[in-house]
């Protein structure tokens, strides 16, 4: 095929959207909290700001350099490792709520689990592109390829963070289907996971309590139920067209994290079901872009590059989503590029900016 001369326009208008946005929810959410707790109604929008920003530039930069300078065994080597040390890195750290995520430095924080992703896509992109042909050898093909999943989420998981772990999970299927492994492999590694699922839902005790609430939140509503009560009262509310932007209620010391993991529920209160159908258009337009250009790839390697990423971001936003719904049960993960959440939104956007260069290739 012809190389494009620029990028998908859709694909980058899309991402520009959604980043800007992102950057009006989180003050609308964030706005009230923010002069209460830090004197400032710009405190969480500014730093939002200024991570996007930063963002923009890394994705600006990267749609410009060759998605094959990635192709090599010494940038996957270091990504792994590097990501590895970081991971391991956070437990060095105090932890916050009880949980070690976060590796802080004099005037930054940043979250080693958010660059655990898209690693993780590279490894499997690297590994997998010649062994499309070897599916079918479990030594040489399926336990190599995911004994990095399994390493990224066991330390995720020990944070704890069994969201993040879960799309880590997800991509890491998602991507062996696409090169071909049989559904044997994928109902093996259900069952081998099934005990740990359990012990991890049902033994640890936040996570036990969650899960009761899930099924009957009304039984403890302000204590375990708190979160979806609260989630669902203000997407209730919120009708058709929403109370309107800056009027939300449920912000206001009601809902938890109004600008990160619940945002779309306050997206939903203040812009009602057309703000929440525009979030969700943008994300199916993402989407489609991203595997439009995994589909119309003709190299192995970009072809699993750019459905990885775009795979990652989807399946994010679509446990986000169902979290805020009360499809599932919670967990604390962000809605990309529209939660406030600095090494998210950054990290994304450097992603984006691979995918984009992927598109330059095809017509």
């Amino acid at each position: 095929m012809a190389k494009r001369v620029g990028v998908d326009k859709w694909l980058f208008g899309t991402v520009l959207l959604l980043v800007l946005f992102g950057l009006v929810m989180v003050f609308s959410a964030s706005a009230v909290m923010a002069k209460e707790t830090l004197g400032s109604p710009y405190a969480f929008v500014a730093k939002q700001a200024v991570w996007a920003l930063l963002g923009m530039l890394a994705l600006t930069a990267l749609m410009q350099v060759d998605y094959r300078w990635y192709n090599r065994y010494p940038v996957v080597v270091v990504s792994v490792s590097v990501t590895t040390v970081l991971l391991l890195g956070v437990f060095a750290m105090h932890g916050m709520n009880g949980a070690h995520r976060w590796i802080r430095m004099p005037g930054i924080t940043l979250q080693p689990s958010e660059l655990a992703k898209p690693v993780l896509v590279l490894f499997l992109a690297y590994f997998l592109q010649t062994r499309i042909h070897a599916m079918d050898d479990w030594k040489a093909t399926i336990l190599p390829a995911v004994l990095p999943s399994l390493l990224f989420m066991a330390l995720i998981m020990k944070e704890p963070d069994l969201g993040t772990a879960m799309v880590c999970a997800g991509v890491t299927g998602m991507m062996l289907y696409l090169a071909g492994a049989q559904v044997r492999y994928f109902l093996i590694a259900v069952a081998a996971a099934s005990p740990v699922m359990y012990y991890m839902l049902f033994h640890v005790a936040f996570r036990r309590a969650r899960m009761l609430a899930f099924v009957n939140p009304e039984l403890d509503p302000k204590g375990a139920g708190f979160h979806i009560l609260q989630s669902l009262i203000a997407v209730g509310t919120g009708g058709v067209w929403g109370r309107g932007l800056m009027e939300g209620v449920q912000k206001l010391f009601y809902l938890p994290e109004p600008h990160t993991d619940f945002i779309f529920a306050n997206v939903c209160e203040e812009l009602g079901l057309v703000g929440a159908l525009a979030i969700v258009a943008l994300f199916v337009m993402l989407g489609y872009r991203g595997l439009r250009a995994a589909v119309l790839s003709t190299d192995p390697f970009a072809r699993f590059l750019a459905f990885g990423i775009t795979t990652a971001i989807l399946i994010q936003a679509f446990f986000n989503i169902s979290v805020v719904l009360a499809l599932v049960p919670t967990k604390g993960i962000t809605l990309p590029l529209i939660s406030s959440g600095g090494t998210s939104v950054f990290i994304t956007l450097a992603s984006l900016g691979v995918l984009l260069n992927i598109t330059r290739e095809i017509d």
